[in-house]
């Protein structure tokens, strides 16, 4: 295995973050914002499920009294 020096460890690095493409501002709000409201609207979905099915287990339950 090649051994490299920190200082040409710390030089590549450098060099391949160049290379990498940023996202703009405006982006990375949107996205953010694009994550928020869907779990937002993944908690509504499962509030309402677990909701509907308490509701059915305790008919269920309370046909057996």
């Amino acid at each position: 295995m090649a051994s490299t020096s920190p200082v040409e460890f710390l030089r590549q690095v450098r060099q391949e973050v160049g290379k990498v493409t940023w996202p703009s501002r405006r982006e990375t709000l949107q996205t953010t914002a694009m994550v928020f409201l869907m779990v937002i609207l993944a908690s509504l979905f499962f509030f309402v499920v677990d909701l509907v099915l308490g509701h059915a287990v305790r008919y269920v339950l309370s046909l057996g009294s």
